[in-house]
C-alpha cells in the first residue's frame, strides 16, 4: 500500500497514513478530530537497488571468452567461432584507420 501525505486545513496538522490505491481520501485528522484534511500532492520515496544487476559491471563479458553468467550454447552456425580479444580489430579494441594517401 502506497503512503499518502495529508494537511488539515483546520489545524494545519500534516502527517501520513497508509491507504490503498482503490480507497477513497481518509480526511480525518488525528489531532484535531475534524474531517477537514486533504490529500498532498507529493514527490513520492526513491528506489533503492539492492543486490546484482543493477550495474554495467555485472554483464559485461571480460577479455579471455570467460563471462560472470553461465553462457548458453550457441547454435550451430556457417560462421567461425569467435576467438578470445588479442588487442586490436575487435570491438572493443578497433584496429587503427589506415592513413590517407596523398596523390
Amino acid at each position: 500500500m502506497p503512503t499518502y501525505e495529508y494537511a488539515c486545513t483546520s489545524c494545519g496538522n500534516e502527517f501520513e497514513r497508509f491507504e490503498s490505491i482503490k480507497a477513497k481520501p481518509d480526511k480525518f485528522c488525528p489531532k484535531c478530530n475534524k474531517k477537514k484534511a486533504e490529500r498532498l500532492i507529493s514527490g513520492g520515496g526513491g528506489f533503492i537497488f539492492k543486490g546484482s544487476g543493477f550495474y554495467l559491471t555485472d554483464y559485461k563479458k571480460h577479455p579471455g571468452g570467460t563471462d560472470k553468467t553461465e553462457a548458453k550454447p550457441a547454435a550451430k552456425s556457417d560462421a567461425p567461432a569467435a576467438t578470445p580479444c588479442s588487442g586490436g580489430g575487435c570491438a572493443c579494441h578497433p584496429a587503427p584507420k589506415p592513413a590517407k594517401k596523398s596523390a
